[in-house]
Order: C-alpha cells, then sequence, then structure tokens
C-alpha cells in the first residue's frame, strides 16, 4: 500500500525529481522550442514519477488543477520568459487570488547537438501558498486605497480604471467584500486575457523572502 500524497512529500519529490531532471539527457526535447510541448512533457514526467511512489488523485477539467486533493496546481515554465496560461473563472481571482497553491518548475533549456539530446536543467522550484496568488499591482493599489481611509467609491473606481473585467453592479460588490475581508499582497502579474496570462518574474524574485513563497528548491 502506497502513502498518501501529502504537501511536504509532494515538495519534497519535486526536490528529487528537479535534481534527477537537470541532468537527465532527453532525445524527444532535442530541437523543441515549443514551451507548451516542454510543459507537458514535464508535468507529465512529474505525475507518473509520483505515481509510482503515493497514492493521490489525479487532476482532471472538472478541478482544472493537477493535485485537488492538495489545492496545487502545477506550472512549467521557461527561466527566459517565466510565464503561462491559466484558466479564467473570476475576476475576483486578480484580488483575492487564484483559489489554488502553484507549483512552479522554472528550467533552461539546452541542447547537445553532438548527442541529440535535450535537457532541462531547473533553475527554480517554488511553491506559492494559495492566499500570495493575486494580481501584485492590484493588490497592492487596494491596500494602499485602504490604508488612506478609502472607501466603496474609491475601490470601484479603481477596479475600473484598472480594466478588471467586471460591471460596476460586480464591482460594487467585490469592493464591500474588500472591505470586510481585505486581500493580502498578490505576488502574480495577472494580464487580462481570455485566459490568465500569469507572469512569474515577481515570484522568483520574491522565493525564500515573502512568507507563503517558498523556494523549494
Amino acid at each position: 500500500m502506497k502513502p498518501l500524497l501529502t504537501l511536504d512529500l509532494l515538495l519534497q519529490e519535486a526536490v528529487k525529481f528537479s535534481d534527477i531532471e537537470s541532468i537527465y539527457d532527453e532525445p524527444s526535447l532535442f530541437g523543441v522550442t515549443d514551451g507548451k510541448a516542454v510543459g507537458t512533457y514535464l508535468e507529465q514526467k512529474f505525475r507518473i514519477y509520483l505515481a509510482l511512489l503515493y497514492e493521490y488523485q489525479l487532476g482532471n477539467s472538472a478541478s482544472g488543477i493537477d493535485f485537488p486533493e492538495l489545492n496545487i496546481d502545477m506550472k512549467v515554465t521557461s527561466i527566459r520568459q517565466p510565464q503561462s496560461s491559466c484558466p479564467f473563472k473570476s475576476a475576483r481571482q486578480k484580488i483575492f487570488g487564484l483559489g489554488y497553491g502553484l507549483l512552479i518548475f522554472v528550467y533552461e533549456k539546452t541542447d547537445d547537438h553532438l548527442r541529440k539530446t535535450g535537457r532541462l536543467d531547473m533553475k527554480h522550484t517554488i511553491f506559492v501558498n494559495k492566499n500570495y496568488t493575486a494580481d501584485y499591482q492590484m493588490t497592492r493599489g487596494i491596500i494602499d486605497i485602504l490604508a488612506n481611509d478609502g472607501n466603496a467609491e474609491d475601490l470601484i473606481a479603481y477596479m475600473m480604471d484598472r480594466n478588471l473585467r467586471v460591471d460596476e453592479i460586480e464591482a460594487s460588490n467585490i469592493a464591500e467584500e474588500i472591505l470586510i475581508n481585505p486581500p493580502e499582497q498578490g505576488y502574480l502579474t495577472i494580464s487580462n486575457a481570455l485566459q490568465w496570462r500569469l507572469q512569474y518574474s515577481r515570484i522568483i524574485q520574491k522565493a525564500g523572502e515573502v512568507s507563503g513563497i517558498l523556494k523549494v528548491r
């Protein structure tokens, strides 16, 4: 009987996996420049690696995240342009966070032209607590407004100025919620699109410095 996967075990295995992957030469990655293809390769490989060791629930389209029992999604991104897409559920995610934590693998890919293999040197492995997954500038502005005795009208005006994807009624509802339950400072950069575009440069910079953003490796 395999043990159940916990958060602590997930992070421990992420370190081991990153160490292994950083010295592994993979023929199927040679010449591959598509970040999505590299991400799919690494995500599938890590899931298989974990499945050999632990019992855990696989993510599906309903849950939308890789480890639903742990409420964590896995992201793989290149150090050259550390970003990835993310399903849009609600504009509130930009203020209150995505609603789940992130395990982020940041790689630098190199090709060995003599051996015709590709290697993913894992530069960073980072865990972001769900409480810190909101947009940096959006939450910073809201926190500043609250610190200066801002009211609901100030918050609504700010959200509209920032082109948050809400109408005035929803903005009013969010403003009232903010006054009761102020958001934490987020550290992602979340760009508006049909899907959220998450950018991780600040996460990489702050890993190990901010509570809730752990530099796992």
